[in-house]
């Protein structure tokens, strides 16, 4: 077991056996984004995970502590029931080849709670160490997926690579399962059909290349600022979930005052700068919904007031109370502006001014 999360809660790892849901109906990869292409992968586990009749019991992670209801055992289980298993790697296989510190498009509890929501029951994430990086593609079928998950089905992208030096295929996959009788299924490359030509004999290599959906390409596209694909890739809006914490307060001396969030370390950031957004605000009250808001938010090192660090601020139109404390979920809409440095603090009042008139007619047009 790895404590693993930003809220203390823990995660069963396939290290640990105990108290692990089999049999299972495992997706394998790596997941960072839950994106389309993801999406995809994982729902044939869906429709054939459950009871005798196929159906299966969807979304049974716990709402209130989607990382602690794996720990907690509180499943309906019987002895037919296969466990939807989503089964990726912990660090991130790139991190511990290079040795640095990954930033994740889904830090581990924005992960749980996109797989919650896709009805997944169960979270795997396999200590990517010496040892398993080592595993040979037949070894690491033997003893992960055979002996340890009781795989039952699995299912995968067309480009899933395992074993040492990623010298498995997805078609090794499937030849090395069926000789257990476990049925492979391999999902197709995704694409973006909006950035496709609209001649199909056009398309080439590149052009494909161009526009699947993946985890690169969508960090590629937070980081120039073009939220709108980003999010048609995501299949949602690219989202920041933090926790109100004091700030300078300087916001509020120019009639803006802003809500400073703390993100997880991991989180990516998209592009500095300024964007439209929408925001869910949590209550700390079990069981009450989110109240929803529209504002402006800021990335970046405030270089007008001599910023140091940089620090992420939500604007919230039309809002007054206390947010300290409170867990925002904000979810990118458009990129307005890059960050720039103002000549005094009216000319930066004037800029916010225009900031949220623009953003409130991007949201007008929006209805």
């Amino acid at each position: 077991m790895l404590n693993l999360s930003q809220n203390g809660c823990s995660v069963w790892v396939a290290a640990s056996t105990e108290r692990l849901l089999t049999p299972t109906a495992v997706a394998l990869g790596k997941f960072d984004g839950v994106h389309l292409g993801h999406q995809r992968v994982i729902q044939p586990i869906l429709h054939s995970a459950g009871s005798e009749d196929g159906q299966g019991d969807r979304g049974k992670l716990a709402a209130d502590s989607p990382v602690d209801s794996i720990q907690s055992s509180t499943w309906r289980s019987s002895s037919e029931h296969i466990h939807s298993t989503v089964v990726t790697f912990h660090p991130h296989p790139q991190e511990f080849f290079s040795g640095q510190p990954r930033a994740l498009l889904t830090p581990l509890d924005e992960k749980v709670e996109q797989l919650r929501s896709l009805g997944v029951e169960q979270l795997v994430l396999l200590p990517f160490d010496k040892e398993l990086s080592a595993l040979s593609p037949h070894e690491f079928v033997e003893k992960i997926l055979i002996q340890q998950l009781q795989c039952q089905k699995i299912s995968v992208g067309e480009d899933f690579c395992f074993g040492k030096k990623r010298t498995g295929t997805a078609q090794d996959l499937q030849i090395l399962a069926a000789k257990h009788n476990i049925p492979v299924t391999i999902v197709p490359i995704q694409t973006d059909t909006d950035e496709l030509p609209k001649n199909i004999d056009c398309i080439n290599s590149d052009v494909m290349d161009d526009s699947r959906i993946s985890t690169s390409l969508i960090r590629q596209t937070l980081a120039i600022g073009d939220i709108p694909r980003a999010n048609r890739l995501l299949g949602r809006p690219y989202s920041l979930t933090g926790v109100v914490i004091p700030g300078q307060k300087l916001g509020r001396t120019i009639g803006f005052p802003t809500a400073n969030l703390q993100l997880p370390k991991d989180k990516f950031l998209p592009l500095q700068g300024v964007y439209a957004v929408r925001v869910l605000i949590h209550s700390q009250t079990p069981d009450t919904s989110p109240i929803q808001s529209l504002g402006v938010m800021n990335i970046g090192n405030r270089p007008t007031v001599n910023g140091t660090y940089s620090a992420v601020e939500v604007h919230l139109f039309d809002w007054s109370g206390d947010l300290y404390g409170k867990q925002l979920v904000v979810q990118l809409v458009k990129f307005l502006r890059p960050e720039q440095k103002f000549p005094d603090l009216e000319a930066l009042k004037t800029q916010i001014q225009l900031d949220c008139t623009i953003a409130r007619e991007i949201f007008h047009s929006a209805y």
